[in-house]
């Protein structure tokens, strides 16, 4: 049993010192902010970190991508994995004007929609309703940043307190404006590009080319 609990505290200790460590010199010596150099039209960044961690995005006309995560140097390859979203963005209500709504709610539901205005639709939204009479109820956006209760025609849909699932801290509370209560439906924005769809790759391998980073494909090349 001693012999157990000793194999078992020497691999947490060692555990504890490889996080600990400090970057490799040969990945150490790739951190810094790069530029895809070689795409007509295309505008496409990256920042590698001295924590491990990486910035990315790409512009093509009105289309911006974003993603963010952890690099590793895999032999002679940076390998880059975004992370899920984490956190609870800032929300505000949508204004009238921003609002394109092509459905009604459905009849005996309330409906919410979570995203940013012109890019697209935030999952993973918990929103909290409540009616006048205080009954609560709650719903988790869906992949087209929907969230919807049923509520009975007597109730009349006053607040909503919204958070990222699985996050313990304060919800954000917004009074639904009486035209929005009477649609039975809202939408409310977030302000970071990173919440909003999933991340545009699971998995991003550049080789390293004469002091460049270099898509497997070759169509893209970054250089400091």
């Amino acid at each position: 049993m001693v012999k157990t609990w000793l194999a078992v505290a020497l691999m947490w200790w060692s555990a504890i010192g490889l996080a600990a460590s400090p970057m490799a010199p040969k990945a150490a010596k790739l951190v810094g902010h790069y530029y895809a150099k070689n795409m007509r039209e295309v505008g496409s960044e990256l920042k590698l970190q001295p924590d491990g961690s990486f910035e990315w995005t790409m512009s093509y006309g009105a289309m911006d991508r974003y993603a963010q995560g952890h690099w590793v140097l895999e032999r002679d390859e940076v390998v880059l994995t975004p992370d899920a979203p984490k956190g609870t963005p800032k929300l505000r209500l949508f204004e009238e004007g921003e609002l394109r709504i092509r459905r009604p709610a459905e009849d005996g539901h309330w409906l919410a929609i979570v995203g940013m205005p012109g890019v697209g639709p935030a999952t993973g939204i918990e929103v909290q309703f409540q009616s006048a009479s205080g009954k609560l109820t709650s719903a988790v956006t869906d992949r087209n940043g929907d969230a919807m209760v049923a509520m009975p025609a007597t109730e009349r849909w006053t607040r909503a307190g919204l958070r990222r699932q699985g996050d313990n801290g304060a919800r954000q509370w917004f009074d639904i404006p009486p035209v929005r209560a009477d649609a039975r439906l809202t939408a409310f924005a977030v302000d970071d590009l990173s919440q909003v769809a999933p991340p545009p790759f699971d998995q991003l391998k550049l080789r390293r080319v004469a002091g460049k980073l270099v898509t497997e494909d070759g169509r893209l090349e970054y250089e400091r």
